[in-house]
């Protein structure tokens, strides 16, 4: 494979990092005051829940996030941090990818209307999915440093 300026591998990386990111910004944008205290954000999602036109996602999300939505606030918002500081410094960078191209997939299925959601998810599900078949954990990673999924 030929490049420019970096080398294949040193480009996955830049990819993983970038992902880890727009984790990190995803994270740091969220109103956690109202997350935690007031449960905007479970309560946002199961408005978006109760009129999906999967009658699957609302009774998923009925059985699961409902009964605990303050756990499921922390989850979701900790969640987030934790895919972001694992794929920047490069740590369980592939559980990193796995969990984070489930949980694009999640907020893909549940904000099916929303254009600019499916479009950011799409993405960063792609861009888990190119990360961990190309092992972008080789380099630039304490994955790589520690010896952890040679």
């Amino acid at each position: 494979m030929q490049t420019v300026w970096l080398t294949g591998a040193e480009w996955v990386a830049v990819l993983r990092i970038g992902l880890g990111l727009w984790w990190l910004e995803s994270w740091r944008h969220k109103d956690k005051k109202g997350w935690f205290e007031r449960g905007t954000g479970i309560a946002w999602a199961a408005d978006v829940a109760g009129r999906h036109k999967w009658p699957q996602v609302r009774t998923g999300f009925e059985k699961v996030v409902a009964p605990r939505p303050r756990l499921m606030a922390y989850l979701v918002v900790y969640a987030e941090l934790a895919l972001g500081l694992g794929l920047v410094t490069g740590f369980l960078t592939p559980v990193a990818l796995v969990c984070g191209l489930l949980l694009n997939l999640l907020y893909l299925v549940l904000m099916i209307h929303d254009w600019a959601e499916q479009g950011q998810n799409a993405m960063m599900a792609l861009i888990s999915l190119v990360a961990l078949f190309a092992m972008a954990w080789q380099t630039w990673s304490l994955d790589s440093a520690i010896g952890l999924f040679l």
